[in-house]
């Protein structure tokens, strides 16, 4: 019996044919299983939190303090935990950005293929490694933990994070575009500054915004940098900051059935504050693709 035209030997009987939909049913199966779990461990966490912190949340949890025991609330961790990501952000963003355009723009193959690596090494390191270094580093010598010693370790977090997403948004930069703004004589810094940059701000803000997203929420670096402070707001990032990570560390180890609850209601609130920093990066994104895909 003569085959149809154009018909793989392989595809010719029937039996082939079968089994190649029933592997790949299975694996459209196994994908939407694998995907559902996903979900639901995210409904899970997201759930259980919710139900167990809610009965916390109302005007004084934002307003007051921390306390060891009792009342209190989270007023001066909010302050803190936004004054030591502030500071972070400053020190990280503006280096990583630095980092991408070399690596992307400047750089020759070899060099920046190895700065690529160091940097997926350094995304790598377990936190609490930084912390250490940070620790030996900045809080032995001076003798006190400090805000400053903890936005440092979370420089070190955000800088791998930053420098690569804004190194793989700029490669996306079409060639075309980079290409005519030296046709009009524009050197190649200048190229890079007024053409390439602003085609891929979009993706280069959502990638700052997913790494001040893991930064907040980061908690062994500022256990050894910024952990031993007073029930108050403190401003000064020459002193130890409270912050909301160390909080939420030290309610669950509170005897206090109330810090309990207390620490599930800063959880929430870091998930919500993390929700809404991917809700912003998204909208970013959209636009990155947009804009490229009309620069193409």
């Amino acid at each position: 019996m003569s085959q149809p035209a154009g018909t793989h030997p392989l595809l010719a009987t029937n039996g082939n044919l079968r089994r190649r939909h029933a592997v790949n049913r299975a694996v459209e199966i196994s994908a939407w299983i694998a995907a559902l779990l996903a979900v639901a461990v995210l409904a899970l966490v997201i759930t259980s939190v919710a139900v167990k912190g809610i009965s916390s949340i109302n005007i004084d949890f934002f307003t007051k303090n921390t306390a060891n025991f009792g009342g209190g609330g989270i007023g001066n961790a909010i302050v803190g935990s936004a004054i030591i990501v502030g500071v972070a952000t400053l020190m990280a963003v503006p280096l990583g950005i630095l980092v991408a355009i070399y690596t992307s723009e400047f750089a020759g193959q070899r060099s920046a293929f190895a700065i690529r690596y160091v940097l997926d090494i350094l995304n790598g390191v377990p936190t609490i490694v930084t912390a250490i270094f940070i620790f030996g580093l900045i809080v032995v010598p001076q003798g006190k933990q400090s805000g400053f010693a903890g936005s440092v370790a979370l420089a070190i977090v955000m800088l791998p994070l930053i420098a690569r997403s804004c190194h793989e948004v700029l490669t996306l930069v079409p060639g075309a575009v980079k290409e005519a703004g030296l046709a009009l004589g524009a050197s190649r810094w200048r190229t890079t500054l007024s053409v390439v940059i602003p085609t891929a701000i979009s993706g280069m803000i959502t990638g700052a915004l997913l790494a001040v997203a893991r930064a907040a929420g980061e908690t062994a670096p500022l256990l050894l940098t910024t952990s031993i402070f007073p029930d108050l707001v403190q401003t000064s990032p020459g002193q130890a900051i409270p912050n909301i990570p160390v909080t939420i560390f030290k309610y669950s180890e509170s005897p206090d059935p109330t810090k309990h609850a207390q620490a599930w209601g800063a959880a929430l609130i870091l998930i919500l504050f993390v929700l809404l920093i991917s809700i912003i990066a998204r909208t970013f994104s959209a636009r990155t693709r947009r804009r490229l895909g009309a620069a193409r």
